[in-house]
């Protein structure tokens, strides 16, 4: 299990990460509405790194663009993940 703080930038035209300043900023192409940005964070984490959605959650930050999430996947991915985006 993994703890993680990301930045997370709605709207953006196509869905992707990048490390900025140190920390993960994840861009998604839906709207701070209704929950549906928590959903592409979570969907993203879950298909990336091959996880079913329920090993994703959002610990704190539903509301904000400030996010912590937990996700249950090996450190050793979770480390080649890291190392994939640069």
């Amino acid at each position: 299990m993994i703890s993680l703080s990301l930045k997370v930038v709605p709207n953006a035209r196509k869905v992707h990460i990048k490390k900025e300043g140190g920390r993960l900023k994840l861009y998604v192409n839906r709207p701070p509405l209704d929950g549906k940005a928590n959903e592409a964070v979570i969907e993203y984490f879950s298909e990336t790194l091959d996880v079913p959605k329920r090993a994703v959650v959002i610990v704190r930050g539903e509301t904000s663009r400030e996010k912590q999430l937990s996700i249950d996947i090996d450190p050793a991915a979770w480390a080649a993940f890291l190392a994939a985006i640069g």
